[in-house]
């Protein structure tokens, strides 16, 4: 193995290089090093690209991983374990795995509930320590999810966003038979479609204004595609619902405006659950929650659970990777036909996959 390797570095808004560093050392107690076959680029990769620092830090060290400033982005992966650090007995060298991203402190209360998503210290790999932009990654060995027969690396590699939307179905309990509202089809909202169709909902709508992700969201299930710019959706929704809304709503862009509108969109005591991230506040009249009994919750990420649940349905066939990989590309090329690709054409693109080797 060579001391050194190319790898994604961010430095700033709008400076991420492709650049040599060190490999990363062999790793600690607990940990393992991974070979990377694939990573994609995550909406968190482009706000930290756009708009950061975001998520990583820069004033002062993150409390649980010490990292500041400049990192390797990257955390939707897949590749192969080739060390393992001390006390590891979950790993054995070779392993094929999908390692969750969600690096925690073990021991706040969220963590000792299994909660550890929303840890207390939370950092996540490629935006609190280093990332998978890169051909090998150190991450906690109790992170990584073994892949299952008939789930291949680049299937894998989307392991990570289609668990957030899995966890975001499990949030909002049981869906059997329910009327379900979805805004957005980028990768978080195909990935609740998928997931809800499993769970069995009985009509999904789907609320998409780009005709290429609408043409995503019929491929991956969708019972009915509206578009804002052509209607009003809540009246259409109603009017699905014989004039009551939806049961459940998945609120999946992260706008100003997106966020009261999954409110909006939900029937007397519905559930409307917030998935997206936001860069700036909505306004909203608690009363039409106070007033209504409906119930609003926020969701972030996922635990190994949905790592579980998620391969689980990609081995099965019930919940496909195909339709969300719209890109393939090598590391030398993330930022102009990974990141500008993304940003300049994001109605036509979904996930582009990254290989940091040939």
């Amino acid at each position: 193995m060579s001391e050194t390797m190319r790898a994604a570095v961010w430095y700033g808004k709008k400076d991420v290089r492709v650049e040599t560093v060190p490999v990363p050392p062999p790793p600690a107690p607990g940990w393992v090093k991974i070979k990377v076959a694939w990573c994609g680029i995550c909406g968190s990769d482009l706000h930290e690209y756009l708009a950061g620092p975001i998520f990583i830090p820069v004033g002062a060290p993150h409390p649980l991983t010490g990292k500041q400033g400049s990192l390797i982005l990257g955390h939707e992966f897949t590749g192969t374990v080739v060390a393992v650090g001390e006390g590891v007995t979950n790993l054995r060298l070779g392993d094929r795995v999908a390692p969750d991203a969600c690096q925690h402190c073990g021991v706040c209360g969220p963590c000792q509930v299994g909660r550890y998503n929303v840890c207390e210290k939370l950092a996540f790999t490629g935006l609190h320590n280093d990332g998978a932009f890169a051909p090998y990654v150190n991450v906690p060995a109790e992170l990584c999810y073994i892949l299952p027969e008939g789930v291949d690396f680049e299937a894998g590699a989307v392991i990570e966003p289609l668990a957030t939307g899995f966890k975001a179905v499990r949030e909002a309990g049981s869906i059997l038979g329910d009327t379900v509202a979805i805004i957005g089809a980028g990768t978080i909202g195909l990935g609740v479609l998928q997931a809800a169709k499993a769970a069995g909902a009985g009509k999904v709508i789907v609320l998409e204004m780009s005709a290429a992700r609408t043409a995503k969201a019929w491929e991956c299930g969708a019972d009915v595609v509206l578009s804002p710019k052509e209607c009003d959706p809540v009246a259409e929704v109603k009017k699905l619902t014989g004039g009551s809304g939806a049961d459940v709503s998945f609120e999946c862009v992260g706008h100003k405006l997106t966020g009261p509108l999954a409110v909006d969109l939900i029937r007397n005591i519905g559930k409307a659950i917030i998935v997206g991230i936001f860069e700036e506040p909505s306004s909203f009249n608690f009363f039409s929650l106070s007033g209504t009994d409906k119930t609003v919750v926020g969701t972030l990420a996922y635990t190994i659970r949905d790592f579980k649940g998620v391969a689980t349905h990609l081995a099965s066939g019930r919940i496909k990777a195909e339709p969300l990989i719209t890109g393939r590309i090598g590391l030398e090329d993330i930022v102009e036909k990974g990141f500008l690709e993304l940003i300049n054409n994001k109605d036509e693109n979904i996930k582009i996959l990254v290989k940091p080797e040939d």
